[in-house]
């Protein structure tokens, strides 16, 4: 199967079973990304696929060939971080960091999901051109996401500040860059 993870293309043989986690972790040694339920219930396994968040372990790693994945190691040049990253860092977004990768990578699809005007169970205005990022917006949001440590208020804030108050769709676009 070939893939394209963090931009560089990749081939692997692997038994067409073979989750997105395991094919990162276990062949292609992208460790960052963790596996926590293994059933899709706590988010630390999330990564990108052509920009749109989803839980690894419930993927398929042949469902996800000739795609885009971007995994938390690809959101950077290596030496950097990504913005989101530096506010996690900033705001103690994280305690053991076990989630953080799943947290960080769920966030960034969430502001592309902003960006192209997708609501949540708790926006408002279902026509709205901008939706506002509130506390309760953002939380509904991220909400498939589990900190066992409690990290939440520094998560939440990591992610405000990157993301902002509010969000319009080209605003969002140019922050989750």
């Amino acid at each position: 199967m070939r893939f394209t993870i963090n931009g560089r293309q990749l081939a692997a043989e692997v038994d067409i079973r073979t989750s997105l986690l395991d094919l990162l972790r276990d062949h292609l040694d992208l460790t960052g990304t963790k596996k926590g339920c293994n059933q899709g219930a706590c988010g630390a396994c999330t990564v990108l696929v052509d920009g749109e968040r989803i839980n690894s372990c419930l993927a398929l790693a042949v469902q996800y060939e000739g795609r885009s994945i971007t995994t938390i190691e690809g959101l950077s040049a290596p030496g950097s971080l990504h913005p989101l990253q530096e506010a996690f860092v900033a705001h103690d977004g994280f305690q053991c960091g076990y989630c953080t990768p799943g947290q960080i990578c769920s966030a960034i699809g969430m502001a592309s999901e902003l960006e192209r005007g997708i609501p949540s169970h708790v926006t408002e205005d279902l026509h709205a051109e901008t939706i506002e990022l509130t506390s309760d917006e953002l939380r509904e949001r991220m909400s498939g996401n589990i900190c066992r440590c409690g990290a939440y208020n520094g998560i939440v804030d990591a992610i405000s500040e990157t993301f902002g108050a509010r969000s319009t769709k080209a605003e969002a676009r140019e922050r989750a860059k």
